[in-house]
């Protein structure tokens, strides 16, 4: 999956999914990524092009081994294999 190519809000409904109902135009539940790989692998490319914000979703995420969809309050337990990849650097100021 190209993290670069989704805008924040989209990036995180295909990674967690989300419930019917929790933004505009969501009219069913739909599973994410990290629910379809449960039991397997999933790549993230360019994971340097996301924000800090779901970097650290997706860092709590693989920690704790279970997530919330947008617009839920049920957890979803997952074992998942993340292997990410990136071609952006960082610059120390």
């Amino acid at each position: 999956m190209n993290c670069a190519a989704l805008p924040e809000t989209l990036l995180e409904a295909e990674l967690f999914g989300h419930e019917k109902g929790a933004f505009t135009g969501a009219d069913r539940r739909r599973p994410g990524r990290f629910e379809l790989a449960d039991g397997g692998s999933i790549f993230l490319d360019e994971i340097a092009e996301m924000t800090l914000a779901t970097q650290t979703k997706l860092l709590k995420s693989a920690q704790e081994r279970e997530f919330e969809p947008l617009g839920s309050t049920r957890t979803v337990k997952i074992d998942i294999r993340i292997i990410t990849a990136t071609t952006g650097y960082l610059t120390m100021k």
